[in-house]
């Protein structure tokens, strides 16, 4: 099982962490495009029951808190869950690695599935894993959206790499190429679209 990041930096991150994001530079160019179009993608609509993998200071899950939508949030720190909290208080939020199951009272079926900004710290068949296991959770005719760093192909990596310099942080970033092809191949059909240099949203529908 792949470690992500100590639960202490995230702890640590969660009062800065809406300051971190709004600043023009990598990894967060297009952080704001990036959300606003997962709601889009997700065509939501008032009444339905939205799960937010990695919530963080609950920022995606405020688009669809204005659709009004049920929000079912996650994370797995509870600072940056405290600061969401402040956001949504009609939301129900659960401390939660995404690498387990979803608790007994979780496991309900939800009209759709999404997540910004936090796929990247797996690698891509933990990524395909724990997607996979989700897809069990959507409705019918439900929908998974997920906005993360991600680029088309490794020369691409490479440029937004180079253009970063001390700001680059080695991850488990998306190469899409490499990615759709595997996603295809464990049975999950996606499609995918670039929003900035460094990120896109990937979209996964069920019949």
């Amino acid at each position: 099982m792949t470690d992500i990041f100590a639960h202490e930096e995230f702890d640590d991150w969660a009062e800065s962490y809406d300051a971190s994001v709004s600043i023009d530079q990598f990894p967060f160019y297009g952080y704001r495009d990036v959300m606003t179009n997962v709601v889009a993608l997700a065509e939501a609509r008032p009444g339905m029951s939205v799960l937010d993998l990695g919530t963080g200071t609950g920022n995606l899950a405020n688009g669809f808190s204005r659709l009004g939508c049920e929000l079912w949030c996650t994370d797995f720190s509870a600072p940056m869950l405290a600061q969401a909290r402040h956001k949504l208080p009609e939301a129900h939020f659960l401390q939660h690695d995404l690498r387990m199951d979803l608790p007994a009272e979780w496991q309900r079926p939800f009209d759709r599935i999404v997540s910004a900004f936090v796929f990247h710290h797996f690698e891509l068949d933990e990524k395909i894993r724990i997607l996979r296991r989700l897809l069990a959770r959507l409705a019918p005719g439900g929908r998974m959206v997920i906005g993360d760093i991600a680029f088309r192909n490794q020369a691409a990596l490479d440029k937004v790499k180079a253009e970063a310099g001390e700001e680059w942080e080695d991850e488990f970033y998306w190469l899409v190429d490499q990615s759709m092809t595997a996603l295809e191949k464990a049975g999950v059909q996606a499609s995918y679209r670039q929003v900035s240099v460094c990120a896109g949203i990937f979209v996964i529908s069920v019949p």
